[in-house]
């Protein structure tokens, strides 16, 4: 079974893909942290994530892989926490906004899928691009607002909520504005509001729909 789960920044969409994956026993593919992990690896050597060609070469260079705890491994070594710094948050969407860069990193989704027999991934272009005949696809939403205020929990800094607000709708803007694999609901994806609500919460509406198309 392959659940894809997709929608904008800070949606929840991470948090609730791996509490699935465990309830329905399937590995969980965190697909952007592959994304965060090239955009790394450009900043390493110094390139300039807007050059397509460079972040082209980084992307099929690169050796990704997840460990036993579904966290990404770059050559074999945690990619966490470097992948979440501040500097690849900023530039993680410019890098995976190139065609060049996904074409190899959805090739690698596809073969982890089938090297696992089934997974729960998440990502902004799973439902449409990497899985768009998935047996089960969603797309978590929430406002702006709500998603700032969950990342600045999660950083334990609240008083960067209105900073975090503006460089999600930063990054909302060039997802959904890109040439390639733009952030998008597509036809027959499940949408949920998870303004209001919990992990909890979503996770059991994601369950109730799954099992209830079982039967």
């Amino acid at each position: 079974m392959i659940v894809a789960i997709d929608g904008p920044a800070g949606a929840g969409k991470s948090t609730v893909a791996k509490s699935l994956a465990s309830a329905l026993g399937l590995h969980f593919l965190d697909t952007g942290a592959m994304y965060r992990a090239v955009t790394l690896e450009v900043l390493r050597r110094g390139l300039d994530p807007a050059n397509g060609r460079d972040c082209a070469k980084v992307a099929s260079e690169i050796e990704l892989d997840f460990d036993a705890q579904g966290k990404v491994l770059i050559a074999g070594e945690p990619g966490e926490p470097h992948i979440r710094s501040h500097e690849v948050t900023s530039h993680v969407s410019a890098v995976s906004a190139h065609g060049e860069v996904r074409d190899p990193i959805v090739a690698l989704q596809r073969s982890l899928a089938e090297r696992w027999g089934g997974l729960v991934a998440e990502g902004r272009d799973m439902t449409t691009v990497v899985f768009p005949r998935a047996e089960h696809r969603f797309f978590l939403n929430a406002s702006s607002s709500e998603r700032a205020r969950r990342r600045a929990l999660e950083l334990g800094t609240p008083s960067d909520v209105e900073r975090i607000r503006v460089d999600i709708e930063r990054r909302d803007r060039l997802d959904s504005t890109r040439a390639v694999a733009p952030l998008s609901r597509g036809e027959g994806v499940t949408l949920i509001e998870t303004d209001g609500k919990d992990a909890n919460d979503v996770l059991d509406t994601l369950l109730r729909t799954i099992r209830g198309s079982s039967k």
